[in-house]
């Protein structure tokens, strides 16, 4: 029943997505042959043609890639739209790419490229609204106790009491957890709302007598020797055995699978970044919003320069050695706010609020954070991002790495003008730890909305600590 609601619910998904890029088509002709927003219109193809492309080539490479990446699979644990957004970007990105190689080897030049490029726009934008509205509503489905599935954990210790307590909290989730196996001295026992319906040795009649739609392993490393026992048991009656690790307590994170041939490696850290795509569209978004930035900024960074150089012998630009991506340093940029000094003072000195150091230049400066400006020269180097943990000196990653729990994990992505600790005020002489708690959050959980969020607090929110 359940496999059959599932299909259902793909195929409703298809002929949604279809509706959707049929939709998304209409306006890209539209915007296209109905205005002149994007040049004189010129001779061009009838309807009937691009009808008929968008039945036997948009269409057919769009399924191809939705499936290909995962689009039509069911996503109870989905939370937020940004994950299945990236997706569906990278989908209309080379929808686009494959359906003007197609153009090229049918020889058809009178096709609008354009509109082709309208229509991986427009798409994108309805698609994840789509998908937004769709798992919107299987959620409400799931919290009013419809859509559900039906659980056996195996194990009666505290890591599947954590199991069944994040399921019993999360009903969008669509789970139910049906009972529990254990020691037989347990049996009858109620924990997290279900009772212990039977010990490990009962597996096979307590599968034989009930339906469930999954078992989860959640049993202590000291009974690993029967999870070869217990899996057989799940296969028999048709049911896929899923496995809780035990040694997930040691994971200081949402981990990860890598394949080495057919050798499964767990890592104990996912960093969105990683993934080649993820790093492609950051680079690109980081030198284009470089670039704009150096353009418009221009003005306000040549008045600074003159201003410093009128006001304070020495350079105009302070180059300082900082620890940035995978822990390798770099000379980071800032418009000189100080006195020139002796540089084993600098590698070693916070910057304090009423700090002598400081030229009358360099009070506003630091205060309106202008003097941050010339690193958008350290992105285009590819040194920096635009957001990102900030960098620190090799002084202070020296004595933070042993002070700090986890203090190295921000180097796993390259640093930024500005970052996610922060837009929370952690800036300057503040709290390390809490700074690192925010940059790690920020590593694990990146995505350009989170991007964008953060270029737009910092814009327009005042940090007290700027000084």
């Amino acid at each position: 029943m359940i496999k059959e609601n599932q299909k259902i619910l793909n195929i409703t998904l298809v002929l949604i997505d279809i509706l959707v890029w049929g939709i998304a088509l209409l306006c890209a002709l539209w915007l296209r042959f109905k205005t002149t927003l994007f040049g004189p219109l010129g001779g061009h193809l009838g309807l009937i043609s691009y009808l008929l492309f968008f039945t036997f080539a948009v269409v057919p490479v769009y399924l191809i890639l939705y499936f290909a990446f995962g689009l039509y699979k069911p996503r109870r644990t989905y939370k937020n739209i940004f994950s299945e957004a990236t997706q569906i970007i990278k989908v209309n990105i080379l929808a686009f790419i494959t359906l003007v190689s197609i153009l090229f080897i049918i020889n058809q030049p009178d096709f609008s490229r354009i509109m082709l490029f309208l229509l991986a726009i427009i798409a994108t934008f309805f698609g994840i609204i789509e998908r937004f509205v769709i798992r919107s509503i299987l959620k409400r489905m799931r919290i009013n106790n419809k859509n559900i599935k039906h659980i056996l954990i195996v194990g009666d210790n505290e890591l599947a009491f954590t199991f069944a307590r994040r399921i019993r909290e999360n009903p969008y989730l669509g789970f139910v957890v049906s009972g529990f196996l254990g020691r037989s001295d347990h049996i009858g026992r109620e924990i997290e709302g279900s009772r212990v319906i039977g010990g490990f040795k009962d597996i096979d009649r307590i599968l034989d007598m009930n339906r469930f739609d999954r078992v989860v392993l959640a049993i202590p490393l000291k009974y690993y020797y029967k999870i070869n026992e217990l899996v057989e048991s799940c296969e028999r009656v048709g049911i896929k055995a899923e496995i809780i690790p035990d040694y997930i307590r040691y994971f200081p994170a949402q981990p990860s699978v890598d394949m080495i041939e057919d050798i499964p490696i767990i890592n104990i850290r996912y960093v969105p970044l990683d993934d080649d795509f993820n790093k492609f569209l950051k680079y690109l978004s980081d030198y284009v919003i470089a670039l704009i930035a150096i353009v418009i900024t221009s003005p306000i960074m040549i008045i600074t320069a003159i201003a410093i150089k009128l006001t304070s012998p020495g350079p105009i630009i302070f180059k300082q050695e900082r620890i940035g991506h995978n822990s390798k340093p770099f000379m980071m940029y800032k418009f000189r706010s100080m006195k020139v000094q002796d540089p084993g003072e600098e590698k070693s000195e916070w910057t304090t609020k009423d700090d002598p150091r400081k030229t009358r230049v360099g009070e506003l400066i630091r205060k309106t954070s202008i003097d941050e400006l010339p690193q958008f020269f350290n992105v285009l180097k590819g040194d920096m991002s635009v957001v990102g943990p900030r960098p620190e000196r090799p002084y202070f990653v020296q004595q933070f790495k042993e002070t700090v729990p986890k203090y190295m994990v921000k180097h796993q992505v390259k640093p930024g003008l500005t970052g996610w600790a922060q837009i929370h005020g952690c800036r300057g002489d503040t709290s390390i730890t809490k700074r690192i708690e925010y940059d790690i959050e920020y590593v694990e959980n990146w995505h350009m909305g989170l991007d964008l969020a953060i270029m737009i607090k910092t814009a327009v929110k005042k940090n007290p600590n700027a000084y």
